[in-house]
């Protein structure tokens, strides 16, 4: 498995390696492989103590709008009243 890291430079010639959201763990170190190596450790610690990485199958839900997509498409009122409304945008500007 992989997660995505970020390792930065920091104040005084060290290194940030962090995992952000799931994890939320961060270390400074003097050198970037220190501090991956560190950061490696923390996750390792709470892997061992019994911690799960999982994936988790969320379904896909439609828009609660969708079921009125295209509801207009054959009303004969919808062209008049798209040009009337492009009268009045025309008039306004």
């Amino acid at each position: 498995m992989e997660i995505p890291i970020i390792v930065e430079p920091i104040r005084d010639d060290g290194f940030r390696a962090s995992s952000g959201g799931l994890w939320g763990l961060e270390i400074e170190a003097p050198t970037r492989e220190e501090a991956v190596r560190k950061l490696r450790e923390l996750i390792d610690r709470r892997l061992d103590a019994g911690a799960e990485v999982l994936g988790l199958e969320i379904p896909s839900r439609a828009h609660p709008l969708a079921r009125f997509a295209g509801m207009l498409k054959n009303d004969p009122l919808l062209q008049p009243w798209k040009d009337a409304m492009a009268q009045y945008r025309r008039e306004r500007e």
